[in-house]
């Protein structure tokens, strides 16, 4: 897969078609999963495109209510590539937020990605001050000889969005959250030196730095399957929370893998969520609390079907 980002000023116009959408794609969901669908269809052996922004735009529109994300830009690129995509073009909203719509047309799409074809979501809309809608859209496509596409993002019989997803997480219903998504959602981040306290309990944890824009679920603890370096994956228990039992106050992510004792400092996890165990909690004392982590262990094992190790 291409990816053209930096100065769009810069990028080499490409050689053939292309069949174009445009969005964030945060989650990549199945809402965008079907208008990828539909573009490789529509394209046959052609090039798909796909333009979205390195950040959400409400990073810098309404900064204070700019949502959190669900993907990395890595993560996006990672997945927009699993769907089939050729190239896509990351743009830095700062750049574009000013142009106008005939300006954005002639030098993104018809300009740079050579577009024959774009597909947009019902309520599109793009340009200096949102000028630019479905209709102007399709007005110059005519002009720039491109054709519009307008469709409904759904999954199955119900609304698909970002945000839905992101509700869902809220939640802590992570399970709404992966049939939406269409796989589990997945955090990442590196491991980090904690206080040892899981260590000391006789559950060792590893700490996830994570960044701060990332979406994240409900506090609580979770079953959750857990990528490392080797691109092994493991059986886990996640808790999220700020640890009230101990006078917490920073929300941490802790991952423990089911019959692991690895070292993993410095590794990067892929922490995949299946289900919710329990909410956060504040326990009397220590040894209640250790029999509930016993407890929610073996509800991971039944949750992800595995037996103790010998």
């Amino acid at each position: 897969m291409k990816v053209l980002q930096g100065d769009y000023a810069k990028w080499q116009r490409l050689n053939g078609p292309t069949w174009i959408t445009i969005g964030v794609f945060d989650g990549v969901h199945i809402g965008h999963q079907s208008i990828l669908a539909a573009l490789r269809e529509r394209a046959e052996a052609g090039t798909v495109g796909v333009v979205t922004f390195r950040e959400h735009p409400a990073v810098l529109l309404r900064p204070d209510a700019a949502p959190p994300m669900l993907t990395s830009l890595a993560q996006r690129l990672e997945l927009l590539e699993s769907y089939d995509t050729d190239v896509v073009a990351v743009l830095e909203f700062e750049q574009v937020r000013r142009m106008q719509p005939i300006a954005f047309v002639s030098t993104i799409l018809n300009g740079a990605l050579n577009g024959v074809h774009v597909v947009v979501g019902k309520g599109f809309r793009f340009g200096h001050n949102a000028s630019g809608n479905e209709e102007v859209l399709a007005t110059l496509g005519e002009e720039f000889d491109f054709t519009v596409e307008v469709v409904d993002i759904m999954g199955g019989d119900n609304p698909v969005s970002s945000t839905v997803v992101r509700e869902a997480l809220a939640q802590g219903d992570v399970e709404r959250a992966a049939t939406m998504l269409g796989r589990p959602f997945q955090l990442r981040g590196a491991v980090v030196v904690g206080d040892r306290r899981g260590r000391q309990l006789g559950f060792p944890t590893a700490n996830l730095e994570l960044d701060p824009s990332r979406a994240v679920p409900q506090y609580g603890v979770y079953s959750a399957l857990t990528r490392t370096a080797d691109r092994t994956r493991h059986p886990s228990v996640v808790n999220i929370g700020v640890r009230p039992t101990f006078g917490g106050m920073a929300q941490v992510v802790e991952v423990h893998l089911l019959d692991q004792n690895l070292d993993l400092y410095g590794q990067e996890l892929h922490v995949e969520f299946m289900s919710r165990i329990r909410p956060e909690r504040r326990f009397d004392g220590i040894e209640e609390l250790v029999e509930q982590i016993g407890r929610d262990i073996l509800t991971a094992r039944r949750d992800l079907s595995v037996r103790p190790s010998d």
